[in-house]
């Protein structure tokens, strides 16, 4: 016979799974309506006839929701999407240590990684929440790039926001060879939009007050700073910042 206690301790045991279940069900549903609506948005803007064929573009998304989920990244190669925005850090693969005391570098723009394998490990000073890191191999070192959080056993993972999990000159085949390749040699002409620009050079800070028409946008570029104007949608004046 089993005793009050234990009857209890199972009764426990059967709920927390049972929520955890939920929580997981839920979430998956939830990312399938995102799919849907921006499968939605996407026919919306066909059907609307814009000019920019960008629109129609609808990038892969893994919609990681815990560690094993994430492990999608090692499955194919993945391309950052916004450069110069994401630290990453020495790995010590033998121990599973992160040098969080120590920046390693920031991912360039576009750069291909090979993501290895997606660990958890606790920074300093950080109380009981978990860093989810992507490690891979750069010149033949291994570091760890930071992709989300763990904190009472739930996982917030952005990997989507981070990487493309397909090729963007697949996604983007439509852009002119000459624009592929002043992205491929990181620089910015007159006439490109704010994505290839962003593709180009790396993440961008618009100026407070910019309108849709005249928007002014500032670009670290890895320590040599651009400012871009760009009117209607389209880079005009390009000059070095400060």
């Amino acid at each position: 016979m089993m005793s009050p206690e234990a009857k209890q301790r199972l009764q426990l045991a059967l709920l927390l799974a049972m929520v955890v279940a939920g929580l997981r069900a839920g979430y998956i549903l939830y990312q399938r309506h995102e799919d849907k609506v921006a499968a939605e948005k996407q026919k919306r803007a066909a059907n609307v006839g814009y000019s920019n064929p960008d629109y129609y573009v609808n990038p892969k998304k893994l919609h990681p929701y815990d560690l094993k989920s994430a492990k999608q990244l090692t499955l194919q190669p993945v391309w950052v999407k916004e450069g110069y925005r994401y630290t990453y850090y020495s790995y010590d693969a033998a121990n599973k240590q992160v040098d969080f005391a120590h920046e390693a570098g920031l991912l360039l723009p576009i750069e291909k990684l090979e993501i290895k394998d997606v660990v958890t490990a606790k920074p300093p000073g950080a109380s009981q929440r978990l860093q989810v890191m992507a490690v891979f191999q750069k010149e033949g070192k291994v570091y760890a790039v930071p992709i989300g959080y763990e904190a009472d056993q739930q996982y917030k993972i952005y990997s989507d926001e981070i990487f493309f999990v397909e090729d963007p000159r697949d996604l983007y085949k439509h852009w002119p060879a000459d624009v592929w390749q002043a992205v491929e040699q990181h620089q910015v002409k007159p006439g490109m939009n704010e994505m290839q620009a962003d593709f180009a050079i790396g993440m961008g800070m618009p100026d407070a007050g910019s309108s849709s028409y005249e928007k002014t946008v500032r670009y670290p570029n890895g320590g040599k700073p651009l400012v871009i104007v760009y009117h209607d949608g389209k880079a005009g004046e390009i000059k070095a910042g400060s």
